[in-house]
């Protein structure tokens, strides 16, 4: 959240995980920016529920169940999908939405976090919301 990552967990500091606000890196693609009413977490580590307040915020607004997609399978999506699991969500990963260093480490890490999630692709994701309200 600092432009100099001071703020970093440990982990980023080593690793050399450094995204700095307002970086090219840092940029939101214009066909998935947030809208005036979204909300942005920044997060400094590998979970998004340890270094942002997530948490707090989801629950004030009733949520109870997440749908995760990302980068890093292995890592921070990884993470998240434990955390979220441990503090009583439900959890639905989009196993095509995610991606890491290799199909190896992918596919690793969807075998290590089975028991946190359901795990599905994006399109039966979207066949069963289809099914359940109607078309778009």
């Amino acid at each position: 959240m600092t432009r100099d990552g001071r703020d970093r967990s440990l982990d980023y500091k080593i690793s050399g995980i450094d995204v700095p606000r307002g970086s090219w890196d840092a940029q939101i693609l214009d066909e998935i920016a947030p809208g005036a009413d979204e909300m942005v977490f920044r997060k400094t580590s590998s979970s998004v529920f340890i270094s942002t307040n997530i948490d707090y915020v989801l629950r004030n607004l009733g949520v109870r169940s997440l749908i995760v997609a990302g980068m890093m399978t292995d890592q921070c999506v990884e993470s998240a999908v434990r955390n979220a699991c441990d503090l009583g969500y439900l959890v639905t990963l989009l196993t095509n939405a995610c991606v890491t260093e290799s199909a190896e480490r992918h596919h690793q890490a969807l075998v290590g976090i089975r028991g946190y999630c359901r795990q599905c692709r994006t399109d039966q994701l979207l066949a069963e919301i289809e099914a359940l309200t109607g078309p778009r």
